[in-house]
């Protein structure tokens, strides 16, 4: 699955190419994704101009005129800057055609990814990132274009804005610190790592860049994130912001499908110290890395390195 870094990649390449242009016309070929994608989402952004390309956690967010439409990847998704005259591919499923031939499309062969709608009336800059955001709170029933929307996809868009709300603070922002994560530990007696997955305490860190960060900070990742110290936790921050940083300027992680806005895979894959090591040799100290698994996820650590 796509992580914080792969999606800031697609960020960054899509929002200088698309930020500014108006959107022509947005075709559904499938629309048959995680959550049904609504026959009346065209209508919201067609026409409109797209002021901006930025991202909460995992989730592209493209802000328009009149509101913003959320695009998570799932597990294989990818969106790629095509010409709009270029023959469809097997699981392309939607598409976005902007002013001046440059369009976008969406591809997803396991389709659990996701294309929903906020209003403008439930757009705000309360998920800061660049600058913008989403309302925590948003209606799934805001405006015309909820109100005709499915019950099936409005209970989607209830879903996602929930997910949304849940979310904790970015990992580059001033709220995300080393003291942050020991003041939301306490008496948490859930291990580290899958509490660093659940998104509460930081967003975007998931399995590989876990792994890689409580390597770096010599952290286990079974050991209660309750019980581990103030110290700890600030070196873990910076490990943590130091591996998504990284990830970033190699363009990501490439293990299956991902590729960047211009189908450039990324390099960061090539850089892992423990994850998918199981067996090799530690680069610290030459014992061999372990595998096991934490809520349904495998771990990778060096448990002579991390305590």
């Amino acid at each position: 699955m796509p992580e914080l870094p792969e999606v800031e990649v697609l960020r960054r390449g899509l929002n200088p190419a698309l930020k500014g242009r108006r959107l022509e016309r947005m075709q559904v070929f499938n629309a048959s994704l995680r959550w049904p994608v609504s026959e009346h989402l065209a209508q919201a952004c067609q026409g409109k101009a797209l002021l901006e390309v930025s991202r909460r956690s995992k989730y592209l967010l493209f802000r328009f005129t009149s509101g913003t439409m959320l695009v998570h990847l799932g597990m294989s998704g990818t969106v790629q800057l095509i010409a709009a005259t270029a023959p469809l591919q097997k699981h392309d499923h939607v598409q976005w055609e902007f002013e001046g031939g440059q369009s976008l499309r969406f591809n997803d062969p396991r389709r659990f990814g996701s294309v929903l709608w906020l209003s403008e009336r439930d757009t705000a800059p309360a998920l800061n990132t660049d600058g913008d955001g989403v309302n925590h709170k948003a209606s799934a029933a805001g405006d015309e274009v909820n109100h005709k929307a499915s019950a099936a996809n409005a209970h989607s868009l209830g879903r996602a804005q929930a997910l949304l709300a849940r979310l904790g603070p970015e990992p580059f922002d001033e709220a995300f610190s080393g003291e942050h994560l020991f003041r939301s530990s306490r008496r948490r007696k859930l291990a580290v790592k899958p509490w660093l997955l659940s998104g509460e305490p930081v967003v975007g860190v998931g399995n590989i860049y876990a792994c890689e960060a409580l390597f770096r900070a010599g952290i286990d990742p079974r050991r209660s994130a309750g019980r581990i110290s103030l110290r700890r936790y600030q070196r873990l921050a910076q490990c943590i912001v130091e591996v998504l940083d990284e990830a970033i300027a190699a363009g990501g992680s490439t293990l299956r499908d991902f590729v960047s806005s211009h189908g450039q895979s990324g390099e960061f894959q090539n850089r892992y110290t423990v994850y998918a090591s199981e067996g090799k040799a530690c680069q610290r100290c030459g014992e061999s890395i372990k595998r096991f698994i934490q809520a349904q996820r495998s771990s990778f650590a060096c448990l002579r390195c991390q305590r």
